[in-house]
């Protein structure tokens, strides 16, 4: 087999590429993500206990990086287990039909030193929007970690259905915190 310039030269070009998507395993055990939303006027923050990040990520290309995350609905544990069954059901998260709320990236940007601006669509509930949030970037114990807060209203993706669009009861802002450590 005769290889040509051009040959070698996509060759060369493919490979670079894939050098530069460099995934990262999440250390789940220091990573979280969390609801943060007022009810009855009181903070709230309740975690969810089973979720999937896959970053790919560069520092020397961070232009080049890429996300996705999968949360587990029905995982969200606001404490008692009568009201986490309560929000998975159907007025709520409707485990049971989007068993997963995902956010997959679009673009991501360097924002200054230790900063990533980070786009691109989450959906809940079937429901997706475009959205755009600040992550910061540290490296800690040998892995990289990913933390930011993204607001959100509830009823946009039709969490709390019924009696529950009241939003004097459970407040229409939600802000999902996120910190992700991720390595090698």
């Amino acid at each position: 087999m005769t290889f040509t310039r051009g040959t070698v030269a996509a060759i060369l070009a493919g490979v670079t590429l894939i050098a530069n998507a460099v995934p990262l395993k999440t250390d789940v055990a220091h990573s979280s993500v969390s609801a943060v939303f007022k009810q009855m006027n009181v903070p709230v923050e309740s975690k969810f206990k089973s979720f999937n990040a896959q970053i790919d990520y560069d520092a020397a290309h961070p232009d080049k990086a890429s996300a996705r995350v999968d949360i587990d609905t029905a995982s969200f544990d606001i404490g008692e287990a009568e009201y986490n069954k309560e929000v998975a059901g159907k007025d709520w998260f409707n485990s049971a039909k989007f068993p997963k709320a995902t956010f997959v990236s679009s673009a991501i940007k360097p924002a200054g030193a230790g900063k990533l601006s980070v786009s691109g669509k989450l959906t809940i509930k079937g429901h997706a929007q475009d959205v755009t949030f600040p992550v910061t970037i540290k490296p800690e114990g040998g892995k990289q970690v990913f933390e930011g807060q993204l607001p959100i209203k509830r009823l946009a993706f039709n969490i709390g259905e019924g009696e529950w669009t009241d939003t004097s009861m459970v407040a229409d802002d939600v802000v999902i915190k996120f910190r992700v450590a991720a390595g090698q």
